[in-house]
């Protein structure tokens, strides 16, 4: 019998705010994976359910996933992590798959998932809290409200142009993976004439140097660096 793939969200950083269901499965699962970007690096998803999970006694496997800007690079990464996981589940052994914040989030979880499914595979999908949620809560600041409009994007290419089209078009804007572009933000909110003081920033939420306070230019910043943007406060 083959085992199942679990994709598995534990979280922006603060092990208590792994769900019941996470736990479960990765009390029962044999094999706790986790991606990395370079082979024997710690995981921050693996750091996370350390402090709440027993791994002894459990095949602890690292995915490779590397950030080369070579496309063909990064899917001969992903196809060698499809070996992996393949042939562990047809020994049968059941895989929990950990990603920081939630699984669908840009997770690199969800290529594996389809392609695991498109070989006969069972896979589940289990979320977790994005680190954005857990920021605003804690910054006491509602994501939208009322008929507010609301969006997320990324900057981890630097994708300055997009990220401006989509806050010119919304009232509330997330933009993760922020930590090397905090100029050009700034840049985009001077541009448009909204107040600094309208952008959070939310860096390494859940995590011992964690910051949530206003969008200082001067400041240095974690790689785990989200900004909030609300044109009406």
């Amino acid at each position: 019998m083959k085992g199942k793939l679990y994709g598995i969200g534990v979280g922006p950083g603060n092990p208590d705010l792994m769900t019941l269901r996470a736990k479960e499965l990765l009390d029962k699962s044999a094999v706790i994976a986790y991606p990395v970007k370079k082979l024997g690096e710690e995981g921050v998803a693996l750091d996370i359910i350390k402090q709440r999970v027993d791994i002894s006694g459990k095949e602890i496997v690292e995915l490779l996933f590397s950030m080369n800007p070579d496309d063909e690079v990064r899917k001969k990464c992903r196809a060698d992590a499809m070996e992996k996981v393949c042939g562990l589940l047809d020994e049968g052994k059941d895989i929990a798959m950990v990603t920081l914040g939630d699984v669908a989030v840009y997770s690199t979880y969800m290529y594996i998932d389809r392609d695991i499914r498109a070989r006969g595979y069972e896979t589940e999908v289990v979320p977790g809290i994005p680190s954005f949620c857990h920021g605003a809560a804690l910054a006491r600041l509602p994501l939208m409200i009322g008929e507010e409009s609301f969006a997320v994007v990324s900057l981890a290419k630097r994708n300055n142009e997009n990220a401006e089209k989509v806050l010119d078009s919304v009232d509330n804007l997330v933009i993760m993976k922020a930590f090397a572009s905090i100029p050009a933000i700034v840049g985009m909110l001077n541009e448009r004439k909204i107040p600094l003081s309208n952008a959070t920033v939310m860096s390494n939420v859940g995590m011992p140097d964690e910051y949530i306070g206003p969008l200082d230019p001067e400041r240095e910043y974690g790689y785990f660096t989200t900004v909030l943007i609300k044109k009406k406060v």
